[in-house]
């Protein structure tokens, strides 16, 4: 399968053709567009050098899905309707991206045509990340809400990070910098986006070349209260005449703008300052969210060639463990042949990665697995439903403080999990705000301690935890533990868990999902119905087919004992970009 990838921007186009998504046969990039003509023009070369090739399938980059998509969907009326209902969200990119796919429907009316949305990466946003502290009716009726940027592009720097490190990307808490003319942060921690800079639309978050990034709404409103701007003047201000042309007053070009302040240029060099701070102090904020961090990845024209903007940027972190090698920094040259830098100091602990980012090699990928999504099958049996209440796993040096040197768990009753069982043994939990007591040990005993939460207990606590896959709890949230012979602090272990579906490889192949997918489950019939996004597989062949909850999303839905619910949405979650499957 040949794929054309077409990413549309508001003055240029680069596109690529690749054999099977991965090996890139043919490539251009069209630069300083302005008119629909021209665009037009670009477009009908690049598809003249399409047909040369033979291509099977297009794909297109649409910047903004809004609520309507969260993965890579096949192009139909519908789909293009939903894109020109989110015009209003990204003024300056989706109209571009609907032209660009516009026009390759009317040159190739045959074949199969995939959106892939730089919103969908962050559809992992928890809820914390993702809502405004507006009022609740405005922002329901409004849509208003985070959803996130440059996902193509931070996915794709995630994985070829973790690809360099030789490690797995759901063992890694990276925070990816794409730094360009546009510009944007996220912390992806085990390969899920928790945060961004980019929200509601992608005006939010760093300085960028016109656009002013983060503003104190205020300054909007005084523009339109004093009469002088009209709305889409104001517009205007913010996307076009603001960021590092506005703060500099000549270029929106970091290159120009050093060589100005070289010369002595005072508004250049704020600019310059301006944009490093912000950077800088997103990334201060994100090492604290997830707890720490592995890599820092930096990306984007500034982020690929700007050593001098890097060193600015990543000074100063060593109480993060990231030490810069000025060396390293300076001669760093990433290109296609070899797309991925260190320039970090052999000694550090946290890595600062370059990397070359391929957007249209992701649009790609991402659009392959929508066109070879294997036929799925049809009606699997429901699935079974537990609730997990709060609970404790012990290892083999906190059962023996809480309970006395040599204890052994007392076995209850058996879980549904062969294996597992609850004991008899409880421990108290105590956190800065209140303790909650009596709760249960799970058997057997486990390498590390894991305490597992709802949100409601957090509130009774007074903790903060965060959700993660079990067993995923390097920067979780600290707990104290109380037990008959003593007590116990952790400094880390506590975690609201992802809720999860463990399967035998058999129920896997009947669902046709694999291990670490994540899915959406729909609960129906019932006094509730309603559909558990963000469900990671669990896939071992000493599981037992059942999904767990905690009580809060148990108590959601109204779940009694027996409770089922039918796969509803698969979503390919390994490592980037979110792929939906629609099961009958």
């Amino acid at each position: 399968m040949k794929i054309l990838s077409v990413n549309c921007g508001s003055s240029s186009v680069k596109w690529k053709v690749f054999e099977r998504g991965e090996r890139e046969i043919a490539a251009g990039h069209v630069d300083r567009l302005n008119g629909a003509q021209t665009f037009s023009d670009a477009l009908s070369e690049i598809f003249a050098t399409a047909r040369k090739v033979g291509i099977d399938a297009i794909a297109h980059r649409v910047v903004h899905g809004g609520e309507a998509f969260d993965s890579p969907t096949l192009i139909d009326e519908d789909v293009i309707g939903a894109i020109e209902r989110a015009i209003a969200l990204a003024p300056l990119h989706n109209p571009v991206n609907l032209r660009g796919i516009q026009l390759a429907r009317d040159a190739f009316p045959d074949l199969p045509q995939v959106a892939v949305f730089d919103t969908a990466f962050h559809a992992t946003l928890p809820r914390r990340a993702r809502t405004y502290a507006i009022a609740r009716d405005l922002a329901l009726k409004h849509g208003f809400r985070r959803y996130g940027f440059h996902g193509v592009s931070h996915s794709y720097i995630a994985k070829r990070a973790a690809d360099s490190l030789r490690a797995n990307l759901d063992e890694l808490r990276l925070i990816t910098c794409h730094l360009g003319n546009g510009a944007s942060i996220a912390a992806v921690e085990f390969g899920r986006s928790i945060e961004t800079s980019m929200g509601y639309t992608p005006r939010e978050g760093l300085v960028m070349g016109t656009r002013s990034g983060d503003l104190d709404p205020s300054i909007v409103l005084e523009l339109l209260r004093s009469g002088e701007r009209s709305v889409e003047e104001v517009e205007s201000i913010l996307d076009e005449k603001s960021g590092l042309l506005g703060l500099s007053g000549s270029s929106r070009d970091l290159r120009d703008l050093e060589a100005l302040a070289a010369s002595g240029d005072d508004a250049a060099g704020l600019a310059i300052e301006v944009f490093a701070h912000r950077v800088r102090k997103y990334i201060g904020a994100y090492a604290a969210v997830m707890g720490g961090v592995d890599a820092i990845v930096l990306t984007g024209g500034i982020g690929e060639n700007g050593a001098s903007m890097r060193r600015r940027i990543l000074q100063r972190f060593e109480f993060l463990g990231l030490v810069l090698d000025e060396d390293k920094n300076n001669a760093l040259r990433v290109s296609a042949e070899s797309d991925v830098g260190f320039i970090h100091a052999d000694h550090a602990r946290t890595r600062a990665i370059v990397v070359k980012t391929d957007e249209e090699k992701m649009i790609a990928l991402e659009a392959r697995k929508v066109l070879e999504a294997p036929a799925l099958p049809e009606a699997p049996r429901p699935i079974p439903i537990a609730i997990s209440a709060r609970h404790v796993h012990l290892d083999r040096a906190t059962l023996d403080a809480l309970f006395g040197e040599g204890a052994e768990l007392t076995p209850r009753s058996e879980l549904s999990q062969p294996g597992q069982y609850a004991c008899e043994e409880k421990v108290n939990l105590i956190g800065p705000r209140g303790r909650i007591d009596g709760v249960r040990v799970l058997g057997p005993l486990r390498s590390q301690t894991q305490v597992e939460i709802s949100r409601t207990d957090e509130f009774r606590l007074g903790v903060d935890a965060p959700i993660r896959p079990s067993g995923h709890l390097e920067g979780s949230a600290p707990i104290t533990l109380e037990g008959p012979a003593g007590t116990v602090h952790l400094e880390e272990g506590l975690i609201c868990a992802l809720r999860h579906i463990h399967m035998h490889p058999d129920d896997a192949a009947a669902y046709g999902v694999q291990d670490n997918d994540v899915v959406e489950v729909a609960i129906t019939g019932g006094p509730r119905d309603l559909v558990f996004g963000d469900v990671q597989v669990r896939v071992n062949p000493n599981f037992r087919l059942e999904m767990h909850i905690d009580t809060d999303e148990g108590n959601a839905a109204e779940l009694s004992s027996g409770a089922e619910g039918h796969l509803a949405y698969t979503a390919a979650a390994a490592g980037a970009g979110i792929l939906r499957k629609k099961i009958a």
